[in-house]
């Protein structure tokens, strides 16, 4: 069993709960990620070419935070200006139930404090007890973890990670 961070998600077609997610986690545009049931999802909001599909289906379900250009298809209300997206597709059964339930992507960002991941968030009691009132809900997953997907940027002609985290990227 791999333990995940936690993290805050609501539905992407949902303009009103991506405003509330923003506003509850203190991030802009450019630090929300869309989390993604396959890669067909994935291939939906993002422009992926055959090189840049290899490394996803190789990584993915997994640890994974992958940065592509965005689709048309991606509302501006989760890009703002920015002309890229970070994508997930997780191994934890939690969000692929709650990705199921939804039928669309979630717009996700972790559970941090001041940009910084802190034991209480790996505690979901401590989350519910820090955020009751705040969010609707707290699905209770076990402990969590403090390491953060790998991001990987594939914008490029090369995989580039930006961040070491819980995967090790295979291309």
């Amino acid at each position: 069993y791999k333990r995940q961070v936690y993290a805050f998600g609501c539905s992407m077609q949902s303009s009103k709960a991506v405003a509330r997610l923003k506003q509850i986690c203190g991030k802009s545009d450019d630090r929300l990620t869309v989390v993604c049931s396959s890669l067909s999802q994935i291939s939906e909001l993002a422009r992926v070419d055959n090189p840049q599909f290899k490394v996803l289906k190789r990584n993915l379900p997994g640890p994974f935070t992958f940065i592509l250009e965005a689709s048309s298809r991606v509302p501006d209300k989760i890009l703002g200006k920015r002309k890229t997206i970070g994508v997930r597709m997780p191994d934890n059964s939690i969000a692929q139930a709650l990705l199921a339930a939804l039928e669309c992507p979630m717009v996700s960002a972790s559970v941090k404090d001041d940009d910084e991941v802190v034991e209480y968030t790996t505690d979901p009691e401590l989350i519910e007890e820090r955020y009751d009132g705040v969010v609707d809900m707290v699905v209770d997953g076990g402990y969590g973890s403090l390491t953060p997907t790998t991001l990987v940027d594939l914008t490029d002609d090369e995989p580039e990670v930006l961040r070491e985290g819980g995967g090790e990227l295979i291309w």
